[in-house]
């Protein structure tokens, strides 16, 4: 299935769990095979991810209440140090449990952002076409993504002992 990988990536994002992006993405592939008459353009992935986008809302708002934060909690995440290369390891995989828990604590204007551009790699225009937004307001999301993304990370170091 073409731009499978990326349909899937901004499901799974968007859905926080990898069986429900599943069934979004092939919910998505549905509807893009029943419309593809409507297909106009030259960029068939930003076409799909716009799908896959909309289809992902729409399954949140049939199957989930609406979004709550979840606060990173440093009794329960973190670990002690057990040995060089293992402290180190360790540390790295909580590294990117964090910034993973952060991208999913964004608001979902700004996190679908964040993954189309970090993640998917997509230009300000093709979010902008996918979102449907003006091409200012992607920057701007984009922008505030980052900021946000960064105080997380930077309060969570301030707040993490050193040993």
């Amino acid at each position: 299935m073409p731009h499978w990988d990326a349909a899937f990536n901004l499901a799974r994002w968007l859905t926080r769990n990898n069986h429900d992006a599943e069934d979004v993405v092939q919910e998505a592939y549905l509807r893009a095979q029943k419309f593809f008459s409507s297909f106009h353009g030259t960029n068939g992935r930003a076409w799909l991810l716009t799908i896959v986008r909309n289809t992902a809302y729409t399954w949140l708002e049939r199957n989930r209440p609406p979004e709550t934060m979840m606060m990173f909690d440093e009794a329960i995440h973190s670990g002690g140090a057990i040995g060089k290369d293992v402290g180190k390891l360790v540390a790295q995989q909580e590294a990117n449990e964090l910034l993973q828990r952060a991208v999913e604590d964004l608001p979902t204007e700004f996190r679908d952002i964040i993954v189309l551009r970090e993640l998917e790699g997509l230009s300000y225009k093709e979010i902008a076409g996918i979102v449907g937004i003006p091409l200012g307001t992607v920057m701007s999301r984009l922008a505030r993504a980052r900021e946000r993304l960064q105080h997380t990370l930077a309060q969570h170091m301030s707040e993490e002992p050193y040993t």
